[in-house]
């Protein structure tokens, strides 16, 4: 474990030196933001739009018992700002986003892929690594804003079928219940989210082994590691957020 622990130290050191080191890989990064957020979009606009209807609708009896239907915007925009738009938007990411890393990098290693980029004289660190955490870190607190807003859209679908409330006044109380820590706070967990997505991924695929075999491996560690990983930010980072508001 504790090998394991100075495996993964090692790894994150040198990508935080690649990462500042010059020659940049910018069209690379920006070809895996295009990646990114193309193989997450279709599922994250579907799951953030179900996640709102539903959502809305099983809390509007629990408000209605306490005559506060009038609360329910302000109680959707504070669930999904502060926990379940960066939180959907990590695990559908750690499940699409860092199993393809971790495959893709694992059979670059298996096949020696890897290896031939060193002899050519190019750094695969830092045109594989590097570019897919930038690239994770970049995408997934835009996706986290867009779950957030297709939510919304769909809380607003079951609102205004319940009780007619204009698109104005919906967004008004929603606004009025959002602070500007919500959105730092918010911010940060998706920006910490996507890079633990993207070093994990890329740290399971970069070191994988045993062939075929190693391959399987690698992604399925990726999204098991890097799902338990955002689970235990959002505990810690959700604290500390408490704390401030305290």
């Amino acid at each position: 474990m504790f090998l394991e622990l100075y495996q993964v130290h090692i790894f994150i050191k040198k990508f935080f030196k690649e990462a500042f080191t010059p020659p940049y890989e910018g069209k690379e990064i920006l070809k895996q933001c295009y990646q990114v957020g193309y193989k997450s979009l279709a599922l994250i606009s579907l799951t953030g739009f179900i996640t709102g209807v539903v959502f809305t609708k099983q809390s509007r009896p629990s408000l209605a018992e306490f005559g506060a239907t009038s609360w329910l915007p302000s109680l959707v925009g504070i669930a999904m700002l502060r926990t379940l738009a960066p939180l959907l938007t990590a695990l559908i990411s750690a499940g699409k986003v860092g199993s393809s890393i971790g495959a893709e990098l694992g059979s670059m290693k298996v096949t020696e892929q890897i290896d031939a980029m060193e002899v050519s004289a190019t750094n695969p660190f830092s045109f594989l690594v590097v570019t897919r955490v930038i690239a994770t870190s970049i995408a997934i607190p835009i996706l986290t804003f867009y779950t957030a807003f297709v939510a919304l859209l769909g809380a607003f679908l079951n609102v205004t079928l319940s009780e007619s409330t204009s698109f104005l006044a919906f967004v008004q109380a929603f606004l009025e219940a959002i602070t500007f820590l919500d959105i730092i706070a918010s911010t940060f967990k998706a920006l910490l989210f996507g890079f633990t997505i993207g070093i994990v991924g890329c740290y399971q695929g970069y070191n994988s082994s045993k062939g075929t075999e190693g391959v399987g491996k690698a992604a399925n560690s990726a999204v098991v590691v890097g799902m338990f990983l955002v689970f235990i930010e959002e505990v810690i980072i959700t604290q500390i957020t408490f704390l401030f508001r305290t």
